[in-house]
């Protein structure tokens, strides 16, 4: 567990040696499976070649059409049919036609074909990154089932409380390093609450110690300035022998050096008290999105969608038809299991498909914010991507939009590809919400997704403050409450 951006992912491809360590050594023992946070299926891959078994399942079906060679004869798994149906149906694809194109699956069918394809040739450790990102509700409950019956070894990386909870231990990466728990997420909230209160107590004690002892010291040097004042008036007088007034100034010399030194001693007790006990407190950075107006009048016509459809290219009806009006600000969210539409109705609506039959009317500028955060390109920074989005803004206007979605100063040179998708996107949002007009119909598939707690506190406070519209697919029922999602359409 972490925030956004502190090294989870990268901690993931340490163990499974895609990536050298700068210091120290990472010992391996057995076989790693990895299944990653985002995935593009190459083009014409299938269902098949996601699975990792395209060369297995063409060598059978040579041999069974009698064209196989001696090679095909001894190598060939007559095992691995029975496999690929049973993993397939522990991820709930079971008939799944392995000639059909990965690209046409969903988010979510994508990522349990992944995982079908661990379970196939099961290793001795999995890495998983994120693993009920874009899963419905029943998909993310197959998910759980496959890890709780996985005998094996597992590293998750995850936001998801529901698979926290069937976690042995917690292993938390902050500002102040590497953190472990024994037992579940729910243990795991709890010692950590108790360990936060304690910090804060130890610090507020510690930052009262600091103010009490410059006091004293301060009321010290004051009294001691007083008493130095008085002695040079008394033997200004002349009134006593020199020998004695020498023997006072020394006695008064000796005690002011041991109360100076004892003051210091204790100030800098204090102070090393104070800041060993800053150095146990996270240092978070708030995230605060603050969200322009629209305008958008109660009504006016965002959207309509009248009888549209969409086909695939091999002809699968995946859409439609769609009957859809929304005037004003609206907010609706959009609902059904994996693979049933939403992602390409959501790109229908935001005009990046042109429908198969039907029509779709957009009177008003709509903003898609899709699972991948596909509207960044790659090569580009995020000041580059800010201002290709809204090109009426500045550099400077970039910069301070984007420092505000907490990529300050230099983060604003950094290159898309180098952020972690909780990073990738919180500069989607920024780029999208931050712009001095920004779109009067906002559409987000499955936004909180790579995000982490605190993120997700911080948009749902924004989209409660947007005046437009808002059309969202999401699975997290907390989120939709909480932004004020009051209607729903099922496909």
């Amino acid at each position: 567990m972490g925030r956004n951006g502190v090294g989870k992912s990268t901690l993931l491809r340490l163990i499974a040696g895609q990536q050298t360590p700068s210091e120290g050594v990472v010992a391996r023992a057995g076989s790693i499976g990895v299944l990653t946070q985002t995935y593009e299926p190459a083009s014409g891959e299938t269902a098949a070649g996601t699975l990792g078994v395209g060369a297995g399942v063409a060598m059978l079906e040579r041999v069974l059409a009698g064209e196989a060679t001696t090679e095909d004869l001894s190598e060939a798994d007559w095992t691995l049919p029975d496999r690929i149906d049973q993993a397939l149906t522990e991820v709930g694809l079971d008939g799944l036609d392995l000639d059909r194109a990965s690209a046409s699956l969903s988010g979510g069918e994508l990522t349990r074909l992944r995982l079908a394809g661990l379970l196939i040739a099961p290793p001795d450790l999995l890495l998983l990154d994120e693993p009920t990102n874009h899963l419905d509700s029943d998909a993310r409950r197959i998910v759980a089932e496959v890890l709780g019956r996985w005998k094996g070894g597992a590293v998750v990386v995850s936001h998801d409380r529901d698979l926290l909870r069937r976690m042995d231990r917690i292993v938390e990466l902050s500002s102040l390093g590497v953190a472990v728990y024994g037992g579940n997420h729910d243990l795991y909230a709890e010692r950590k609450a108790a360990e936060r209160a304690a910090v804060e107590r130890d610090l507020a004690v510690a930052e009262r110690d600091s103010d009490r002892i410059a006091r004293e010291a301060g009321r010290a040097a004051e009294k001691k300035a007083r008493r130095d004042k008085a002695g040079r008036a008394f033997a200004s007088k002349g009134s006593e022998p020199k020998i004695l007034l020498g023997a006072m100034a020394e006695r008064a010399e000796n005690s002011g050096a041991r109360d100076q030194q004892l003051s210091a001693r204790r100030l800098a007790a204090a102070d090393e008290a104070l800041t060993e006990a800053q150095a146990r407190v996270e240092r978070v950075r708030a995230l605060s999105i603050p969200m322009p107006r629209t305008g958008l009048a109660s009504g006016r016509a965002v959207l309509t969608m009248s009888g549209a459809t969409w086909d695939a290219p091999d002809g699968r009806r995946v859409v439609g038809p769609v009957d859809l009006s929304i005037v004003g600000p609206r907010r609706i969210a959009v609902t059904g299991r994996n693979g049933a539409g939403k992602s390409t109705l959501l790109r229908l609506l935001a005009g990046l498909l042109e429908p198969t039959t039907g029509r779709v009317e957009r009177p008003v500028r709509a903003a898609l914010l899709d699972q991948d955060a596909s509207l960044l390109r790659p090569d580009e920074t995020l000041v580059e991507a800010f201002r290709r989005l809204n090109p009426e803004a500045t550099d400077n206007l970039a910069r301070a939009a984007l420092a505000r979605f907490l990529f300050r100063n230099s983060a604003g040179d950094r290159r898309v590809s180098s952020l972690s998708g909780g990073e990738r996107l919180r500069a989607a949002l920024a780029c999208v919400m931050a712009g001095a007009t920004p779109a009067p119909f906002l559409v987000l598939d499955e936004p909180t997704n790579h995000l982490d707690l605190d993120s997700i506190e911080a948009v749902e406070a924004a989209l409660s403050a947007y005046d437009g519209a808002l059309l969202v697919v999401s699975h997290d029922a907390a989120f939709l409450e909480a932004v004020g999602v009051g209607e729903q359409i099922a496909l």
